[in-house]
């Protein structure tokens, strides 16, 4: 029998001091919580013991002997009243919300709901008796934090270049990592990996969820599986599938090595929903706990969850506890592991509260103000299913934003479509008609053409149509409208014309992600060739059509990404800290002027002419002695003729040209834009000259 003290409330989770551990669980409506204690294969419960103790609605104690690699788990009494929220269920084993390791896996089965499962309409307002226990997974007390070692690489917002990539997906097919840490945290930090992204030039790696997750029971009776992770079952724990041998050293090692390559770390992280999904969804954790406190109810009829995400049901972001476990999960990542910023899936959601979207909620105050989280990078979804659920520019200053708008304006304007020239224009001036105000910078933007949802780069220039049968739904999952278009034919082919145009049309696509203002988001393969079959949603497909194919890799493409990301790092004219304006600045040059293809100033009725589809634009550097970056852009199917604007400030030469078909540099002659192309100029501050009389008498003073 284990010798039990009164503990503390705060931390809460477990915590081990060298002679015992403290354990502590927010239920604020629960009658009795108990600590249940598993032998080491987590099939056997060999203790059970009263949490007595309970302050400001956490229940906690202190066990005596207790070390790290304990299994533990929760049973939590109360209330048996769904019709009002209230699901508690003592026969349902519950993992603590702040486990920080997991052993074992859910295995599905009846006993893991909290209703006797039936037909009955009314099925989930009746209690199942089951024991949950041997189906569930048990938590695990850790030793004390082992900090990284590292000092991050504290890369400045406007040279930021993000790279989405997912821990499985990025190494499971590379040749070069050995077969048995390839899908792990440790296969990211192999060198095959830091030096393919140092050769492209990012800066930061966005990795998709890695927080525990489920996997859902209805994919694995279809032998599907969830790939993408967006369904967490612990926040403070990692994957478990995606850790090797190293345990969760291996995640500070990895970040570690990331940060001494100058590699930031982002994470995905999804707090707007959790994986017990709706009414129907079985009992794992929160649901149990405290379902009433964790979950946001339909308004009026608790028994049903707010579905604000689609995924069924919703956190309450807006109740104090549920606010601090999300707080001290973003800490324990930041300070723990070393992350340097975090993207919030479906972030509307934690904003919102009785009233729809608030930018003012308390949550984002609180990562605004926070002295660790602050420091970090902060990027929003800004959409979610809910009522006015697309919100792109309303988060509060200090959050950047997917640019959900950029992806679809940037596609229309590639595959030809009419009247896009003014919209894309404005996507790519870091879209200031949307994030510039309240002192927000161009890097309010995160710009990116293709993203984990959706086609490949490849596959945006190959199919006009889904192709995701494989994930068993009859091709009805998966977004409809792609702006895709397939160069002439659905799929593969060995037609050359077809294939050259494709090839020019995703280095038109990565030249404008690469040189808009904002910050860029490359999709990992994207630079690879990597393709999807056309199955634009592979959140299911843990498989070689959900992987990266290292195998279709081509060089030039490689090598133009890490070319732009050069350009991009060097040329302050594109990475700016401040939105361009158009203003003349004292040297008589603006900051940003568009032209037309004839090198004269655009006017206003050809920014409406729908039929027009090229244009110039140029952007002169904060910095006087740096180089300006002249853009000539043509969307259309035919060449256009053109002239390079006259400049007697600047002195240009070009850089590159995705037709591969350079043009002369000279200024005033008569050039071609082929079709659907991008021609890069650098523009060299040409010396400035002396007025006659001032070289005269520089003359005189020589000869004197």
């Amino acid at each position: 029998m284990s010798i039990v003290k009164e503990g503390k409330p705060y931390p809460r989770g477990a915590h081990f001091d060298g002679k015992g551990t403290n354990f502590a669980l927010f239920s604020d409506h629960a009658s009795k919580v108990i600590l249940c204690l598993f032998d080491q294969q987590g099939s056997t419960e060999i203790e059970r013991i009263q949490l007595k103790e309970c302050t400001n609605g956490v229940w906690h104690g202190y066990v005596e002997g207790i070390k790290p690699g304990q299994l533990y788990g929760y049973r939590v009494e109360g209330t048996w009243d769904p019709a009002n929220g209230l699901r508690f269920n003592a026969n349902k084993l519950l993992l603590d919300p702040y486990a920080r390791k997991l052993s074992g896996n859910i295995q599905w089965d009846d006993a893991l709901y909290g209703y006797t499962i039936s037909d009955d309409t009314d099925a989930d307002l009746n209690m199942d008796d089951r024991d949950s226990a041997k189906f569930m997974p048990k938590a695990i007390v850790v030793a004390p934090d082992v900090l990284v070692k590292s000092s991050k690489p504290d890369i400045r917002w406007p040279k930021t270049i993000i790279y989405e990539a997912h821990v499985r997906g990025l190494t499971m097919q590379h040749p070069l990592i050995a077969n048995d840490i390839r899908g792990t945290f440790a296969a990211l930090s192999d060198s095959a990996i830091i030096s393919h992204l140092q050769r492209i030039g990012v800066t930061a790696i966005e990795l998709m969820p890695i927080h525990a997750f489920t996997q859902d029971r209805y994919l694995l009776e279809k032998n599907l599986a969830n790939y993408w992770g967006y369904n967490t079952l612990a926040y403070f724990a990692p994957e478990p599938a995606y850790l090797g041998s190293g345990g969760l050293e291996e995640i500070a090692k990895t970040v570690d090595a990331l940060h001494d390559a100058g590699i930031e770390i982002i994470l995905d992280v999804v707090y707007n929903h959790t994986c017990e999904g709706n009414h129907l969804g079985p009992t794992l954790s929160w649901k149990g706990i405290d379902n009433l406190s964790y979950y946001k109810e339909l308004p009026g009829n608790p028994r049903y969850y707010d579905n604000l995400t689609g995924c069924g049901n919703a956190l309450n972001t807006s109740h104090p506890k549920v606010m601090q476990m999300i707080m001290d999960s973003l800490r324990l990542w930041a300070s723990v592991y070393g992350i340097d910023g975090f993207r919030f899936d479906l972030a509307l959601t934690l904003g919102r509260n009785e009233n729809g979207f608030n930018r003012d909620h308390a949550l984002f105050h609180a990562m605004l103000q926070d002295p660790i989280l602050t420091r970090c990078k902060l990027i929003a979804e800004p959409w979610d299913v809910g009522p006015g659920g697309f919100q792109l520019g309303s988060f509060p200053p200090g959050f950047s934003e997917w640019n959900g708008d950029y992806r679809d304006v940037t596609r229309e304007f590639w595959t030809g479509r009419e009247g896009m020239l003014s919209q894309f224009a404005s996507r790519f001036a870091a879209s200031s008609d949307l994030f510039n105000e309240q002192h927000r910078r161009p890097w309010s933007s995160v710009n990116f053409i293709t993203a984990h949802d959706g086609f490949t780069l490849h596959d945006l220039v190959s199919y006009n149509e889904k192709h995701n049968e494989a994930n068993g739904e009859d091709n009805q999952d998966g977004a409809n409208d792609n702006r895709s278009w397939n160069c002439g034919h659905e799929g593969e082919t060995d037609d050359e014309e077809i294939l050259a145009l494709r090839a020019q049309q995703k280095r038109n696509f990565l030249t404008t992600l690469f040189l808009s203002q904002g910050i860029p988001m490359l999709l990992a393969g994207d630079e690879l060739n990597n393709s999807q079959q056309g199955n634009n949603n592979t959140y299911c497909q843990d498989n070689p059509q959900g992987w990266i194919d290292w195998s279709n890799s081509d060089d030039s493409l490689i090598d133009l990404v890490g070319q732009l990301a050069a350009l991009r790092k060097s040329h302050g004219a594109i990475s700016r800290a401040e939105f361009v304006t158009g203003k003349l600045n004292e040297h008589g040059n603006s900051d940003v002027a568009w032209f037309n293809v004839n090198g004269e100033p655009m006017t206003n009725e050809q920014w409406s002419d729908p039929n027009n589809k090229a244009m110039m634009v140029k952007f002169v550097p904060p910095i006087k002695s740096e180089c300006a970056v002249l853009v000539m852009i043509n969307a259309s199917h035919v060449t256009v003729p053109a002239q390079l604007p006259y400049c007697e400030t600047y002195d240009w030469s070009l850089l590159l040209d995705t037709p591969l078909k350079p043009i002369p540099d000279q200024q005033g002659k008569d050039i071609n834009l082929e079709s659907r192309s991008i021609y890069v100029y650098e523009g060299k501050l040409i010396a400035e000259q002396h007025p006659p009389a001032a070289q005269d008498k520089a003359k005189d003073q020589t000869k004197n």
